[in-house]
């Protein structure tokens, strides 16, 4: 029989997949609706930012596809090759959902400000956990030690996810309410915009229900090193 550990990762992996697989049926779906403004992912974004009162960050384009972010290191929203220039529905939640993270920023959003303090130790973390683990395994009985801090490691990993979603929740509710606002969006396709937003958000619970299973797999072995 599958233990259940195994059956919860295989659910979880299940899950993943069936999300980021709606979530490009959307992505083609709604990148194929256009605005009736004609305005492009990077005319949503100067304007959003604009109207935010924010005139010190930049937008570029940046290759691939999702790859949609915004970098409060260097103050850049970031947007892919198929929403900079794409004056689709969906192009437009796509800018306004990232340019929701620099007006979080501009507002000093307690959730962000958090998320990116921890980035460094994350950073940090990721270099060496996958190794932690590997050794703590191997090593168990003679050094439980090493797997402990490989679990440690995770769950800072972990609780990164988990601070995550608020941010993206919370930019996305920026950027529905500023594209209604502002006119954007209108009665029919902004029910679009809210969706494609939605099932982009879905992808994050994802994740950090998928770290939080890992972390509890890992903490089962460690207390079960005795058994």
């Amino acid at each position: 029989m599958i233990s259940s550990p195994w059956l919860l990762f295989i659910g979880v992996a299940l899950v993943s997949y069936l999300v980021q697989l709606n979530l490009k049926r959307k992505f083609k779906k709604y990148s194929k609706i256009a605005l009736s403004s004609g305005m492009t992912g990077r005319d949503v974004a100067m304007k959003m930012l604009q109207d935010s009162g924010i005139y010190d960050v930049q937008v570029t384009n940046t290759p691939g596809m999702l790859t949609d972010h915004y970098n409060p290191a260097n103050k850049t929203v970031n947007l892919s090759e198929g929403v900079y220039n794409s004056n689709s529905v969906m192009a437009a939640a796509v800018a306004a959902h990232e340019c929701g993270h620099a007006v979080q920023h501009a507002r000093a959003y307690a959730p962000l400000t958090l998320r990116s303090k921890l980035v460094p130790v994350v950073t940090f973390s990721s270099q060496w956990v996958s190794w932690l683990l590997l050794g703590g395994i191997l090593l168990l009985n003679s050094f439980p030690g090493l797997l402990l801090a490989g679990i440690v490691l995770f769950a800072i990993t972990t609780l990164f996810s988990f601070i995550t979603l608020p941010v993206e929740i919370d930019a996305s509710k920026r950027a529905l309410v500023w594209l209604s606002s502002a006119g954007i969006t209108n009665s029919y396709n902004h029910v679009q915009a809210e969706d494609a937003l939605r099932s982009a958000a879905y992808t994050y619970i994802v994740a950090a229900l998928g770290s939080l299973a890992t972390l509890i797999y890992y903490v089962m072995i460690f207390m079960g090193r005795r058994n």
